[in-house]
């Protein structure tokens, strides 16, 4: 960026905060309070200072009543959201850990039906920002991309994201906006910076070396699944007016009598299969979101095992941009619900949201629309777009 260039973009920048500061509230208007977890060690500790940079001042001139956690320790966003008191907006600033621990916490709530409702804003922090690519414009400079985010949640247009509810037998559930990973390509992938002397050549080192272990590498399981749900009506914002007396004792004579007649339980349509997979994915559809689509899923990729080394490092290598595409060959499924059964000993690890966890049989349940997170008019417009398309 030439000198001019420079100058330019700092004065625009001023000017952003400067019309926000310039605002006029009301004194008879509450403040909104908004609570921010900031992640300082996101970006190789570099997030406190683009946040206080960037971020900050935005948030400030803009009216609220801002309040900032900045977590200390991996896991402290999770204990710190069972103990926040009511806020009006949450703002995540951070990469996809942080993300993802703001949300197990907040869902792990014993009142989460009520705070679920709390939008959410996400300032990309991290070296992972899956969920900006839904959420904001692409942008090289990451200055840019972080005031872009800021002003995207004080714009306060939001859409309904999708969560993964993923449980084990004795561990309390996680949530995930992004899926689940099993197998070579993401034991692959966390190596990677261990080849960092290899400069570009470090994806394909850290795949290629990973072809010295038994191959063709197979991770088997057994897989339940239920399919698609159909999408009930989006809930207006607006609450209706309360109905009159004799309204509410009519339902509520309706709803016991209905109760007393004996209901035809119809069981669930179980799928169940085999698999022997070279990596298995469980992903929402949050990253090709579609406003306007009838049925609620998640997608089930099972890779083909039958994957030579040549195409397993060159393969790696697109893993690292796009982790949950699924290759021409694999098996998709639509589910909306699914039990994931491992052989007694299995060992490796599951990534959720890019956060490494045990492997281990869980249920991973989609929650439709759980969530919503602020984005910018410009994304909103184009996710509209694209469906009328």
């Amino acid at each position: 960026m030439s000198r001019r260039e420079e100058i330019k973009y700092r004065s625009g920048k001023r000017c952003r905060k400067k019309a926000f500061g310039n605002q006029l509230i009301p004194s008879s208007m509450p403040l909104k309070k908004a609570t921010v977890f900031l992640n300082p060690a996101a970006c190789k500790g570099k997030a406190r200072n683009l946040f206080e940079k960037n971020a900050a001042p935005i948030l400030h001139l803009s009216g609220l009543d801002v309040t900032v956690v900045k977590t200390d320790y991996e896991g402290q966003a999770k204990k710190l959201l069972e103990l926040m008191e009511n806020t009006d907006l949450i703002i995540i600033a951070g990469g996809d850990g942080t993300v993802q621990e703001v949300i197990t916490g907040l869902l792990r709530r014993a009142d989460e039906a009520a705070f679920s409702k709390i939008p959410i804003g996400f300032i990309p922090l991290g070296k992972t920002c899956t969920l900006s690519h839904t959420l904001y414009p692409e942008s090289t400079n990451k200055v840019q991309h972080i005031i872009n985010a800021t002003l995207a949640i004080l714009k306060g247009e939001t859409v309904p994201l999708d969560v993964l509810q993923i449980k084990g037998e004795k561990e309390q559930p996680v949530f995930a906006v992004t899926g689940l990973r099993w197998g070579s390509y993401r034991d692959a992938g966390v190596k990677v910076s261990k080849y960092w002397y290899l400069g570009p050549l470090k994806t394909k080192a850290a795949h290629f070396f990973s072809t010295f272990k038994e191959w063709p590498q197979k991770h088997q399981a057994a897989l339940m699944y239920l399919g698609p749900t159909e999408r009930p009506p989006e809930e207006p914002e607006e609450k209706p007016s309360r109905p009159p007396l004799y309204v509410r004792l009519y339902r509520r004579l309706w709803l016991y009598w209905s109760s007393q007649i004996p209901q035809e339980v119809t069981p669930e349509d179980w799928e169940e299969l085999k698999l022997s997979t070279i990596e298995l994915s469980i992903a929402t559809r949050n990253r090709q979101l579609d406003l306007t689509r009838t049925e609620d899923f998640m997608d089930i990729c099972i890779e083909a095992d039958t994957v030579s080394k040549g195409q397993f490092v060159n393969r790696g290598s697109q893993k690292m941009r796009d982790p949950h595409m699924c290759p021409e060959g694999s098996q998709c499924i639509q589910a909306s619900r699914c039990i994931l059964q491992l052989p007694e000993g299995t060992e490796g690890s599951f990534g959720i949201d890019n956060e490494e966890y045990e492997a281990m049989p869980v249920e991973v349940k989609l929650l439709p629309r759980k969530l919503r997170f602020f984005c910018d008019p410009r994304m909103r417009e184009q996710m509209l777009q694209a469906a009328v398309q």
